[in-house]
Parts: C-alpha cells; sequence; structure tokens
C-alpha cells in the first residue's frame, strides 16, 4: 500500500478541528516507548502545535532503558513527563500512539476515556469506544502513519524530527526487511534526504554499560532450544526492554524460527517473542500462549507480553518458564523431548540461580 494521503488528510483534519479550543493535550505512549512510539508522539505533539496552538505532553509510564533510545530521546531533544507525575484530570484530550487501551503494555487508567488511538498493531475491542481511531494494521510503523498526516497537512518538519521518524521506521521495519509495507518504503525514501546523519550514527552507535555485555552472557548461558524454539531466561533485570533486544540478537542463530525470551522487572514478569516464519502469528500465539497469566499483544512477527504479580524468585520465573514453553511448543506442534542449550553443558542448579 502506498501513502494514503487522501485519507490521512481527511482523519487528521477531522481531528484536529475537533481538537481545537478543548484545552490541554496528553499524548501517551506504551511504558517502556521504543523509537516508534516516541517519534509518532513527538509528530502528533508538532501537528497539534502548528495546526491548533496546542503543546501538548508525552508521557509514560515505564522507563526508556535501552541505550539507543535514551541517546535518541538526549539527541532528539524529545520532551516527556513521567505519567505519576500528573493530574491526569487537567487534560481534555488524550491521544494513544503505538499502543491501544486495555493492551496491558501502557499505564493510563482503564476507566478513563481515550479520545484517539493511532496504531499500527491489530485493532482491540477496547479501542471502539474511542472517538477517533486510525489503526492500519499492514503499516509496519506508526510513525509512517504519522509522516502521511505532516504531509498531508502540508507541514514542514525539523532535521530532528525527520530524524526520528526516519530512524522509527528504520528500527521498527529492520531497515525494510521486516513487516513493512510500500507506505513505510515511501515514508522512509522521502525521510533520508533531511536526516542528521551524525545524530542518527550517535543513536545507533550509542556507548552501553557493562551490565548490559553480562546481560548477553546470562541470555546465551540461560537460552534452551526445541525443534528450533529457542526459549530464554533473563531472571531479573534492570529494565524491561533488554529482553526484546536479547530476543532479536538471538533470533540470528541458525536453525531457529522463534525465540521467546522472559525475565522478571519490578515484580512483574517481562515477555517477547519473535519469529521469522510467514506461517507463524506472533500476536495470536503469544496471547495464547500468556493467557491465564496476564496480557500480550503483537502481529506478525512480533509480540510482547506482561504477567503481573511475580515474586523475585528465580524459581517461580523458572515454573513461569516450563509453563509458558509448554504452551508455545503444543501450540506450534513442536517436541520438548529433544532439548539443547545454545552453548556447552550448564548444570540445573546454575539454571535455576539465574
Amino acid at each position: 500500500m502506498a501513502l494514503d494521503l487522501t485519507h490521512s488528510r481527511e482523519f487528521s483534519e477531522q481531528f484536529i478541528n475537533w481538537a481545537q479550543g478543548k484545552g490541554r493535550v496528553l499524548i501517551v505512549t506504551h511504558d517502556n516507548p521504543d523509537p516508534d512510539s516516541l517519534a509518532s508522539a513527538t509528530a502528533l505533539r508538532h501537528l497539534l502545535l502548528v495546526k491548533n496552538g496546542q503543546d501538548a505532553v508525552i508521557t509514560f509510564g515505564g522507563m526508556i532503558g535501552r541505550g539507543e533510545n535514551r541517546q535518541m530521546v538526549r539527541e532528539l531533544e524529545i520532551k516527556s513527563s513521567p505519567i505519576h507525575s500528573l493530574d491526569l484530570n487537567h487534560f481534555n484530550v488524550v491521544c494513544m500512539v503505538d499502543t491501544q487501551p486495555g493492551t496491558g503494555n501502557n499505564s493510563w487508567p482503564e476507566d478513563q476515556p481515550v479520545h484517539l488511538v493511532i496504531d499500527h498493531h491489530p485493532a482491540r475491542e477496547s479501542s471502539r469506544s474511542c472517538r477517533w481511531v486510525d489503526i492500519r494494521e499492514d503499516y509496519g510503523a506508526s510513525a509512517t502513519i504519522l509522516h502521511e498526516y505532516l504531509l498531508a497537512q502540508k507541514i514542514s518538519m525539523s532535521t530532528k524530527l525527520a530524524t526520528a521518524l526516519f530512524y522509527a521506521i528504520k528500527s521498527e521495519t529492520q531497515d525494510l526487511g521486516r513487516e513493512w509495507c510500500r507506505a513505510d518504503r515511501e515514508s522512509y525514501l522521502q525521510l533520508i534526504p533531511l536526516v542528521n546523519n551524525r545524530i542518527l550514527f550517535n543513536i545507533v552507535q550509542s556507548k552501553v554499560p557493562l551490565e548490559y555485555f553480562r546481560v548477553f552472557n546470562k541470555a546465551i548461558s540461560n537460552a534452551r532450544i526445541f525443534e528450533g524454539v529457542l526459549v530464554f531466561n533473563l531472571f531479573e533485570i534492570g529494565h524491561s526492554e533488554i529482553v526484546a533486544e536479547m530476543a532479536d540478537f538471538l533470533m540470528r542463530a541458525e536453525e531457529i524460527d522463534v525465540v521467546l525470551g522472559l525475565g522478571i522487572y519490578k515484580n512483574s514478569g517481562v515477555l517477547s517473542f519473535r519469529t521469522q516464519s510467514q506461517e507463524i502469528n506472533a500476536g495470536e500465539v503469544m496471547r495464547h500462549v500468556v493467557e491465564g497469566f496476564g496480557t500480550a499483544g503483537g502481529h506478525g512477527m512480533i509480540a510482547g507480553g506482561q504477567v503481573p504479580d511475580l515474586p523475585a524468585d528465580p524459581d517461580a520465573l523458572r515454573d513461569l518458564e516450563e509453563r509458558l514453553t509448554q504452551r508455545l511448543l503444543e501450540r506450534l506442534q513442536r517436541s520438548p523431548n529433544h532439548c539443547e542449550t545454545l552453548v556447552g553443558f550448564q548444570s540445573i542448579s546454575s539454571y535455576r540461580d539465574g
């Protein structure tokens, strides 16, 4: 699908006119915002400021832990406020980007209204109650939708905003190698000439703490393989984004077409699912695997989940891993009987200790 400027013009114009004069605007991302969520929120904030003079507040409930994402926020001067620091009753217009009500991956209270949802993940039933909804499941990035709005409204963008949108599409689609459509490619190519290459380099090549490499070692050491399915357990982690980062890394292993990773952050289980199989819908599989334990969501090749109220106990997380692994193997019809480690031999006792 190519850029749909007609739909984007009509939808964005109607929402802009509706929001005009309604006072303060809040833009909610998911709790641990990635480049797509951050760039989309920044672009929507720019759109509302230019068209309506409304200076929206960007908020999220978790933290930005991944090195590249922290560098992105610093270099591109993306301003945001923790949701717990805000009086939510002071906002008359609430927008969600790259997430939806009731998904479990954002901190917006479920009993509070949401007026606008812009996303590229599968539509949730809870989004039907929102006044304005633009969900495009065939798009690889929410940033592409926001780029369309800016083009359709003929709004110029700064180099930093263009860099944010480009990096969002680049990272979300893995340089147009994963779950992209023609609209993503057109936005990607149109944004390239506007990008600040020095800033982009600083983001992609951002420095990481030594602990980062210790987590790599733990992921590799704890990884188990069942007929092309790799499962790893990071146990207690310093930030939730590291599970997805390790899942992306381990997806590169030969003869592996599915990766499931988990860890525990602030008494909540964090799950990440990746696949390179066109026959597996990551979102559907993940929702099945997590059902009864927590919440999950995703789309074709990428999914994530949360399991609340877990004790900070290696045995408890190991037990959760066993249950989820069993469900996953049953769903994919893979045998649990033949299990091997990714590298070398590891005793059960050291595995349990994380």
